[in-house]
């Protein structure tokens, strides 16, 4: 099957668009929560998007300063689209809107920690986190 992705900088989308993408991924999110949904979308400063038609199947979501980091979200793709270089292109793509002087962080999931190298990132040890509560 041949698909034709078109990729979009700051598309809107709707929460249950997101919803969709995320559940279709894998990804754990508070998928059924649309108004927490909301206010992610609403509150990102890079939203990539990656479109069959009109079908949202894949997602870069990040927030940034646009100057020295930009901590990637949500990095999802449908699991029916994987393995297409889609989440490559949406990272691609989002180090594109960066430029050089924003590095690029991110928290995997264990299931997500052989992926990211594959597509040029490099682990790191010297990291912290206060955990949300829900």
């Amino acid at each position: 099957m041949t698909v034709q992705i078109t990729y979009k900088v700051n598309a809107e989308i709707n929460a249950l668009e997101l919803s969709s993408v995320f559940k279709a991924s894998g990804i754990k999110r508070p998928v059924d929560d649309l108004p927490r949904l909301g206010r992610m979308i609403e509150h990102a400063d890079i939203l990539i998007s990656a479109w069959d038609g009109n079908q949202l199947v894949g997602i870069a979501r990040a927030i940034t300063d646009f100057s020295y980091c930009c901590y990637l979200s949500d990095l999802a793709v449908n699991k029916n689209y994987q393995k297409n270089g889609i989440g490559k292109e949406l990272i691609s793509l989002l180090k594109d809107e960066l430029g050089e002087e924003v590095a690029l962080l991110l928290l995997a999931s264990q299931e997500a920690m052989g992926y990211y190298p594959r597509i040029g990132f490099n682990e790191i040890d010297n990291g912290f986190k206060i955990a949300r509560k829900r």
